[in-house]
C-alpha cells in the first residue's frame, strides 16, 4: 500500500511519525519531573518532618522529666508549672505525629508512646505527691529510682522505635526517588533512541524511492507527457495543501517548544528550591553544633562545680577536726581552772588574786567550748547544704548528658535530610539536562519543517512556469503523472 503513496504523503507521513515520538518525549520527561518532585515533596514535607517531631518528643520528655526533678529536689511549685507545660507540648506534638502518619504500624508505635508518657507521668505524679508530704529525701530517692526511671526508660524505647521505623522510611523513600528518576532517564533515552533510528531509516526510505521515482520518471518524460498540464495543475493544488500542512506543523513544533521550556525552567525552579532546602538543612545543623557546643561548655562548669563542693566537703571535716582539738583543749582548761580555783582556795589570802585568774581562764574556757558548738552547728549546715548542691547538680549533669545524647541525634537528623535534599537536586538537574537536549532536537526538527516549507512555497510558485511548459510536453506527461498519482493514471 505505501508503494502508492506519493513522495509528499511519505515526507509527511515520516514528519508525523517524528513529531508523534517528540511528544512522547515531552509526555514522558513531564510525568517523569512530576513524578520525581513528588516523592521529593514526601521525603520533605511528611517524612522528614515526622522524624524531626519524633527528636522534639524526646527533648520534651527530657524537659517534662528535669521540671519533675527540679521539684522534687527543690518544692517550688513553679517547676510542676513548667512540668505541666511541657506535657502539654508533648501531646500537642504526638498528635501531629499520629494525624501524619499514614500506615497501621506507626500508628501503634505513636500509641505506645503516648502509653509510655501516660505511665510515667503517673508515676512521677506519684512522688511528687510524696514530696508535698515532706517524707524523706531517701524515700523520695528510692520511689523516684523504682517508679519513675523504668516508666522513663520504657518511654525512651518506645520514642526510639519510632524514630528508627522513620528513617527506614526515609531511606525508603530516598531509593524509591532514585529508581523512579533512573527509569525515567531511561524511557527518555529509549524514546531519542528510537526517534534518531526512525529517522535515519525514513530518510533511507526516502532517497531510495525518490531516485527510484525520478529515474523511471525522467525515462517516462522521454518516451511520453501527454498530460503534464493537468498533472502541474494538480502539481500546484498539492503544493498548497502540502504548503498549509507544513505550517501546521510548524505550528505545532513552535508550542512543543514553548511546552519544552516552560518544563525546563520548572525543573530549574526545582533545583533552586532544593538547593535552598539543602542550605537550610545545613544551617540548621551548624546551629545544633553550636548549641551542642554550648552544652558541653556547661557540662565543663558543672563538673568544675562539683569539685569545688567536694573540696569544700573536705575542708569543713578538716575544720570539724581542728574544733575538735579547739574543744578538748578548752575542757582541759576549764578543768585546769577548777583545780586551780580549789588550789587558790587553799591558798588563804594569798591566793585570792590567783583564784581571780583562774576564774577568769575557766569563764575564757567557757565561751570558747560555747563558741566551738556553735561554729560546728554551722559547719554541720555548710556541709548538708553542699551534699544538697552535689545531688542537684549531678541530676543537671544527667540532664546536660541526656541533652547532649539528644543533639546528636538531631545532628545526625539533619544531615540524614541534607543527602536526601542533595540526591534530589542531583535529579532535579538530570532532568533538566535531559529536556535541554530535547528541545535541542526539537528546534533541528523546526528548523527543517521550515525549510520544507520554504521550498513548498517556492514548488508553488513555480507551477506556472510548469503549466507552460506542459503544453509542449502533453503526450509525454501522462507516464509522469503515473509517477505522481499512480491511481488517477490507472483510471
Amino acid at each position: 500500500m505505501m508503494e502508492q503513496w506519493t513522495f509528499g504523503q511519505k515526507v509527511g507521513a515520516s514528519i508525523a511519525v517524528l513529531v508523534a515520538l517528540t511528544a512522547g518525549i515531552g509526555i514522558i520527561a513531564f510525568v517523569a519531573l512530576r513524578d520525581v518532585v513528588s516523592t521529593k515533596d514526601r521525603v520533605i514535607d511528611v517524612d522528614a518532618t515526622l522524624l524531626v517531631d519524633a527528636q522534639r518528643l524526646r527533648v520534651l520528655g527530657e524537659r517534662k522529666g528535669g521540671e519533675g526533678r527540679a521539684f522534687l529536689l527543690t518544692r517550688e511549685e513553679r517547676f510542676v508549672a513548667g512540668m505541666q507545660a511541657a506535657r502539654a507540648e508533648f501531646a500537642a506534638v504526638l498528635d501531629r505525629l499520629r494525624q501524619g502518619v499514614a500506615i497501621d504500624e506507626g500508628r501503634r508505635l505513636a500509641g505506645a508512646i503516648e502509653d509510655a508518657e501516660l505511665n510515667h507521668q503517673r508515676a512521677l505524679d506519684a512522688v511528687i505527691s510524696q514530696r508535698r508530704t515532706a517524707a524523706a529525701t531517701d524515700v523520695i530517692a528510692a520511689a523516684f529510682d523504682d517508679q519513675v526511671v523504668p516508666e522513663r526508660e520504657r518511654l525512651d524505647r518506645a520514642i526510639q522505635a519510632f524514630v528508627d521505623r522513620q528513617a527506614e522510611r526515609m531511606e525508603a523513600a530516598k531509593q524509591a526517588s532514585t529508581n523512579r528518576a533512573t527509569v525515567a532517564i531511561v524511557s527518555t533515552a529509549t524514546v531519542v533512541a528510537i526517534i534518531a533510528l526512525a529517522a535515519v531509516v525514513l530518510g533511507a526510505l526516502l532517497t531510495r524511492t525518490l531516485q527510484r521515482q525520478i529515474g523511471s520518471a525522467v525515462g517516462q518524460v522521454q518516451s511520453s507527457s501527454a498530460e503534464l498540464q493537468a498533472a502541474a495543475t494538480q502539481q500546484a493544488s498539492g503544493a498548497r495543501e502540502q504548503s498549509q500542512a507544513m505550517s501546521e506543523i510548524a505550528t505545532t513544533i513552535g508550542e512543543l517548544l514553548a511546552t519544552s521550556r516552560q518544563i525546563t525552567e520548572s525543573a530549574q525552579r526545582v533545583a533552586r528550591v532544593a538547593d535552598e532546602a539543602a542550605n537550610a538543612a545545613r544551617a540548621g545543623g551548624d546551629t545544633v553544633d553550636q548549641a551542642h557546643e554550648s552544652i558541653a561548655a556547661i557540662r565543663r562548669q558543672v563538673d568544675l562545680i562539683v569539685s569545688h563542693m567536694l573540696e569544700l566537703g573536705k575542708k569543713s571535716q578538716q575544720i570539724g577536726t581542728v574544733l575538735e582539738i579547739v574543744s578538748e583543749l578548752a575542757e582541759q582548761t576549764n578543768i585546769l581552772a577548777i583545780n586551780a580555783t580549789i588550789e587558790a582556795a587553799g591558798a588563804g589570802d594569798s591566793g585570792k588574786r590567783f583564784a581571780v585568774v583562774a576564774d577568769e581562764i575557766r569563764k575564757l574556757a567557757d565561751r570558747v567550748a560555747g563558741s566551738t558548738k556553735e561554729i560546728r552547728g554551722l559547719i554541720d549546715d555548710v556541709r548538708m547544704s553542699v551534699n544538697t548542691t552535689i545531688m542537684a547538680t549531678e541530676t543537671g549533669s544527667k540532664g546536660v548528658d541526656a541533652g547532649t545524647r539528644q543533639f546528636g541525634n538531631v545532628a545526625a537528623s539533619f544531615k540524614q535530610i541534607v543527602g536526601l535534599v542533595t540526591t534530589t537536586t542531583e535529579a532535579a538537574r538530570e532532568i533538566e539536562l535531559s529536556i535541554k537536549q530535547q528541545m535541542s532536537a526539537v528546534e533541528q526538527v523546526n528548523v527543517a519543517i521550515t525549510t520544507i516549507a520554504q521550498a513548498s512555497r517556492e514548488t508553488e510558485a513555480s507551477t506556472s512556469q510548469t503549466q507552460q511548459t506542459a503544453s509542449q510536453l502533453a503526450v509525454l506527461s501522462k507516464d509522469l503523472l503515473r509517477v505522481i498519482r499512480p491511481q488517477q493514471a490507472g483510471a
